[in-house]
């Protein structure tokens, strides 16, 4: 995306086998608030049986991180997926065949046998699409193996822009790193900082997504001080010291630092403090906006500023999320990130098995785009009404909670919402405000 894309950003105030659903963590935009409605709504748990295939069934294989450094993501991406599958089925299903869901491990870049060996058993599963991965990293590990076999993959999550127009079986409901990276670079602009240093790992998310952040703040007049592209000052994925890394950011004399980690900021946050770098000038993304109360002195935090790709979702749509993982895991889900995003994944595929006429992956991946609203159909938001309409032979553009805009000639979102998160004095990260930007 960077170079290439045209943003047209506004501010509104407002990265194992086994197919169980995990309990939810304690992360970030926590919501304490839930509908008697939609805790009174009965959902369904609708795991595959054995034996089941896309050939008579719409059958959503899930490879999302169950384990790993992006595991807080688990949660409500899973419960996205179940609540999709759920409303499906609650509407009558996909022409009348069943929806169900397998969830496999992704785990992450650390380990990369664990996805690979998801991989290889949910294309022996035959599923219609598969959700994930959450991380762009392991996604490429990944995707080559869902292509050569003709399987849909669809992520909830991925960003980096070297996915772009990958593979005509990948599709993508979160906006590529150009959006996320021009918001943040805007954002960090418009603070008054121009002198920037990056901490950023040696994965293609980080990589990319510090391209775009660099291009935009140099576009406004800023520049770069450290870890910028081809400086090579990256680290490696799981390093768990940062001294030497700190010292040599803070002595280029930033006025602001942006962080592209996964759980490596929770070494990296305790050495800046100690160096005596003022946190409410950091910067964080959707790879490590994270709840840190538990993990920070109170007040360690505060002031700092993170983005996460997607629409704030309605209150309404947390509060069936809320619904559907309490009555399957019994706990509540405290986090939302990539949850509609995973939802809109899920009744994407569906809605293109109906208007292909099959719940097999080829036919999925041919109308997929469709669906989204590239053919300028009727608008719909849910399911059941999308169904309707295609039945009647009506071309359509589902709108769901996730807010994207129609899936583009890369694979992607053409448009989408960056949520903009403030830290307070307990570690929190509280939404703020919303950036939509137009690839």
């Amino acid at each position: 995306m960077a170079g290439t894309a045209v943003l047209s950003l506004t501010l509104a105030a407002c990265g194992s086998e086994d197919d169980s659903e995990p309990a939810a963590e304690d992360t970030p935009t926590a919501s304490t608030s839930e509908s008697s409605d939609a805790v009174a709504e009965e959902f369904t748990n609708d795991k595959c049986g054995n034996g089941t295939t896309s050939a008579d069934t719409y059958k959503v294989g899930g490879i999302l991180p169950l384990t790993g450094n992006l595991a807080y993501l688990g949660p409500p991406e899973i419960a996205g997926v179940g609540l999709a599958v759920s409303d499906i089925n609650a509407a009558g299903g996909v022409a009348g065949a069943d929806a169900c869901h397998q969830i496999l491990d992704s785990g992450d870049t650390t380990d990369l046998a664990v996805s690979t060996s998801s991989a290889g058993n949910l294309v022996n599963a035959k599923p219609s699409i598969v959700v994930g991965a959450a991380s762009s990293s392991v996604t490429l590990n990944v995707v080559d193996t869902f292509t050569d076999a003709k399987i849909v993959q669809v992520s909830p999550a991925n960003t980096a822009v070297d996915l772009s127009g990958y593979s005509d079986f990948f599709f993508r409901t979160a906006p590529p790193d150009g959006i996320q990276g021009a918001a943040l670079g805007t954002l960090i602009s418009s603070d008054g900082y121009s002198r920037i240093g990056f901490l950023v790992f040696s994965d293609t998310y980080g990589t990319g997504l510090r391209n775009a952040v660099q291009e935009t703040v140099e576009a406004s007049g800023g520049e770069c001080t450290y870890g910028c592209k081809g400086d090579g000052n990256e680290f490696p994925a799981g390093q768990t010291t940062f001294s030497s890394d700190v010292s040599a950011v803070l002595a280029t004399n930033p006025d602001a630092i942006v962080i592209l980690a996964f759980d490596e900021t929770k070494a990296i946050v305790p050495e800046l403090v100690s160096q005596g770098w003022d946190m409410s000038k950091t910067y964080l993304t959707d790879g490590n906006t994270a709840d840190y109360s538990k993990d920070f002195d109170e007040g360690t935090m505060e002031g700092a500023q993170g983005t996460i790709p997607g629409a704030d979702a309605s209150t309404d749509f947390k509060d069936r999320l809320q619904g559907w993982n309490q009555q399957v895991n019994g706990e509540e889900l405290t986090d939302y990130a990539y949850a509609a995003e995973s939802y809109d994944a899920t009744i994407l595929g569906a809605l293109a098995a109906i208007k292909g006429g099959g719940s097999d992956p080829v036919t999925i991946q041919k109308n997929y785009a469709a669906v989204s609203g590239a053919t300028d159909g009727e608008e719909c938001t849910t399911f059941a009404d999308c169904a309707a309409l295609l039945e009647e032979g009506s071309e359509i553009t589902y709108t769901g909670p996730s807010g994207i805009g129609p899936i583009d000639d890369e694979n992607d979102p053409s448009s989408a919402f960056v949520g903009i998160y403030a830290y307070d004095a307990a570690n929190k990260n509280i939404f703020s405000s919303t950036v939509e930007g137009n690839k």
